[in-house]
């Protein structure tokens, strides 16, 4: 290397340091230290003890590990059919020559751009037993006796499913993005054949935006994974740990218990998990999802 590209190097170096810098110190160690903790005692008022694997056989003897484990795969089951369904369906509705569909679209995604914790107090409200909006409906529909919802550990989960499936509409956008990309001749070669409606859907529209629902069903199974701020916020895990899910218990753990080597096993183990899906439904897709050419 010549005087020349070693100060192109040096220059180079320079200009992206503010990147490494903040990649090594909130990326690289974090990472890196969360793996050490997880085989210590570790409190943070006190050095980390090497204890082995003491933390991991531990967690596998708790109790409210495994109910947080049960109930984050229960949101995870029921939420990502029910998302799939409803934004699909309402991205479906949206490619139709509707008169105001602007309008539309910009009321579905709407909801995505109002901050979590805002949106978590509000849905708190509206699912008040006694002064809540949806139990006011429900009355006026005729159920004489509407559940309390963030109270009853039978309704406290399908509550939080039913708050998750609110916040859609980056969901709907990609859809609509993909629906727009389906071959108009294709449809109306259908329609010229005598298909139904369904069968256009699931003969043709579905196969060739099937990379895009992969990719939507992926995302939404790892950002479900890590639910926290609607729990944390409207039930603080209760009642009766039916709403204590995985990421919340480990937030318990590292800084309501400061049981940090605990917490940093919880973490490991949810990145298995997470990893595990992932490559589980990347092997599925190329079976499953067709690429066009």
């Amino acid at each position: 290397m010549n005087k020349s590209e070693r100060n192109n190097l040096i220059k180079g170096l320079l200009f992206i340091s503010p990147w490494i810098i903040g990649f090594v110190t909130f990326v690289l160690y974090p990472f890196l230290s969360s793996i050490y903790y997880s085989f210590c005692h570790f409190n943070v008022f006190e050095p980390p003890q090497w204890i082995g694997f003491a933390n991991y056989i531990n967690l596998f003897k708790d109790k409210v590990f495994w109910i947080s484990l049960y109930n984050t795969f229960f949101y995870v089951i029921i939420f990502i059919p029910l998302s799939f369904i409803v934004s699909m369906t309402l991205a479906l509705l949206l490619n139709t020559k509707v008169k105001g569909l602007s309008f539309y679209r910009i009321i579905f995604y709407i909801p995505t751009l109002v901050p979590m914790v805002a949106l978590s107090i509000l849905w708190l409200w509206m699912f008040n037993g006694e002064y809540g909006i949806l139990n006011h409906f429900l009355i006026k529909m005729g159920v004489p006796k509407p559940p309390n919802w963030l109270a009853d550990p039978r309704y406290a989960k399908p509550a939080i499913i039913i708050m998750g499936l609110w916040t859609l509409g980056q969901a709907i956008i990609i859809y609509l993005a993909g629906l727009q990309d389906v071959p108009r001749s294709l449809l109306e070669s259908a329609d010229i054949d005598g298909a139904k409606w369904y069968h256009k859907i699931f003969h043709i529209i579905m196969p060739l935006i099937s990379p895009v629902i992969f990719f939507n069903i992926l995302m939404s199974v790892i950002i479900s994974f890590q639910l926290f701020a609607q729990p944390f916020i409207m039930t603080g895990g209760g009642p009766g740990r039916s709403t204590t899910f995985y990421l919340l218990y480990l937030y318990q753990k590292a800084f309501e218990d400061f049981r940090m080597g605990y917490a940093s096993s919880m973490a490991w183990i949810l990145f298995i998990i997470i990893l595990v899906l992932t490559l589980f439904s990347i092997k599925i897709s190329k079976k499953k999802v067709y690429y066009g050419g």
